[in-house]
């Protein structure tokens, strides 16, 4: 029997490097997998089997048709992107060049060359500021530029589905962290830019009073999960919330980090420092996962502590990482966050 053929983009990547660890574990009896990153934010140490992996900027129409051409996968999980929801408002030509163009760019050839199923990695940013817990059956109100291409992403899959006849999977994870995710990017995963500073001896800074709500979600948490909609029929042409049930303040996250990397030695010097709210950041943002409970049997079990604690072990095996800036922010104003406008860190 013909192995199917899958590509993860972004596999080089914090999560997509994960997913693609995990089918080749469990699927390559059965499946071709291959890899598709730009390094624009993964690292080649993230990449398992170079054999089938290639180097490949999304944004590139003809070079993506080329490669489509070449591959014709049966199955894409669709994990590249510019993640930035906070930064996207000063970047918005990466947030949609690196979102919603690179996307395109891939799904056209995809279906043309006879792509069956698509799982697209989306995000809980679609949701905005509604009530919380978040549910699946919300309208999408996003309130940054790159839960508009998020948006955007989910409906054209829906679009392209209904005319062409292929399946898809929607996930929306939340505040996915562990091992392997980017360590010297200032502006995304507060979970690395906390312990990277404090690696570095810094302090770390949290925006507004430290009462936002999040639900930090563990990697191994989510990728057995998104692995599944591989063969399972119950995850076709659905949307589902993945991710951790308990919400907690950056306040409790920064004490958890604290005190999971000084034990009872924490020098004072390096207690956080508080800056005025970002633009535009939703105070509360965390989802509810009935839906992936009730049809997928879904449940993610480890906490705050553990994963921080497994997270923090293996930052301290690679070691502090310098901060990368962008060169300039697309747009100026007085609105960048000091961190950022400062490079803080």
């Amino acid at each position: 029997m013909k192995k199917q053929k899958i590509l993860i983009t972004g596999s080089a990547g914090f999560m997509g490097s994960h997913l693609y660890d995990y089918l080749f574990k469990h699927y390559k009896d059965r499946c071709e997998i291959y890899g598709a990153d730009d390094l624009s934010g993964g690292f080649m140490r993230n990449v398992s089997q170079p054999k089938y992996f290639t180097k490949l900027d999304l944004r590139d129409r003809e070079k993506v048709s080329t490669y489509m051409a070449k591959l014709k996968p049966a199955i894409i999980f669709h994990f590249a992107a510019d993640a930035t929801e906070g930064r996207s408002q000063f970047t918005p030509f990466s947030a949609l060049d690196r979102n919603l163009v690179a996307y395109t760019n891939t799904l056209i050839p995809a279906i043309k060359h006879g792509v069956r199923k698509v799982i697209l990695i989306s995000s809980m940013s679609v949701y905005g500021k509604q009530q919380v817990p978040f549910r699946e059956s919300m309208m999408t109100m996003p309130e940054d530029i790159y839960g508009i291409t998020k948006m955007t992403m989910e409906q054209i899959t829906k679009v392209m589905s209904s005319v062409y006849g292929f399946k898809y999977t929607i996930f929306r994870p939340h505040n996915v962290y562990g091992p392997k995710q980017n360590l010297t990017d200032p502006y995304r995963n507060v979970i690395g830019i906390f312990i990277n500073s404090l690696l570095q001896g810094k302090r770390f800074y949290i925006y507004g009073d430290g009462e936002q709500r999040r639900a930090f979600s563990y990697i191994d948490d989510v990728t057995p999960i998104i692995a599944k909609a591989v063969s399972h029929k119950k995850y076709q042409n659905e949307i589902f919330n993945i991710g951790f049930d308990e919400a907690t303040t950056l306040n409790r996250l920064a004490k958890v980090i604290l005190e999971e990397f000084f034990g009872s030695k924490m020098s004072d010097n390096l207690s956080p420092k508080y800056l005025s709210d970002r633009p535009q950041e939703v105070k509360d943002a965390f989802s509810d996962h009935s839906k992936a409970k009730k049809i997928l049997k879904y449940k993610a079990t480890i906490e705050l502590y553990d994963g921080v604690k497994k997270t923090l072990e293996w930052a301290k095996s690679i070691g502090p990482q310098k901060f990368k800036y962008l060169d300039s922010l697309e747009l100026q104003h007085k609105n960048i966050p000091k961190t950022w406008s400062r490079k803080l860190y």
